[in-house]
């Protein structure tokens, strides 16, 4: 089963969800924006995602530019930072068993099936 970390307000996050319809892939859509990601789970996302925190992060966010832009802060710091502000969090996300990837482009989702 494909997990799909989904923001409706972003078109690449609703491109790579087209792209699953077009395959007809079963998948489950996570809103992370309604239903946070906890700091075990974003951990353990960025393991399967094998990236850094601070590499998630949507730098272009007013958010980030206001409070956190000149930080130098340790990975667990970063992860609190989204998962208290889970805007910041890049996406899309898929989800595939033990990997991941964000789709940006929405084609990456491909390289999971």
């Amino acid at each position: 089963m494909i997990s799909i970390y989904h923001n409706n307000r972003c078109s690449k996050s609703r491109d790579s969800l087209a792209i699953l319809n077009e395959k007809n892939i079963d998948y489950k859509v996570i809103e992370y924006i309604k239903t946070p990601l906890t700091f075990d789970e974003l951990k353990a996302l960025l393991k399967k995602l094998r990236m850094k925190p601070h590499d998630l992060i949507r730098k272009g966010e007013s958010v980030f530019k206001e409070s956190y832009k000149d930080k130098i802060l340790d990975d667990d710091e970063w992860i609190e930072i989204m998962v208290n502000n889970p805007i910041l969090i890049e996406r899309p996300i898929i989800v595939k068993g033990n990997k991941a990837v964000v789709g940006r482009p929405p084609e990456k989702v491909l390289e999971l099936l």
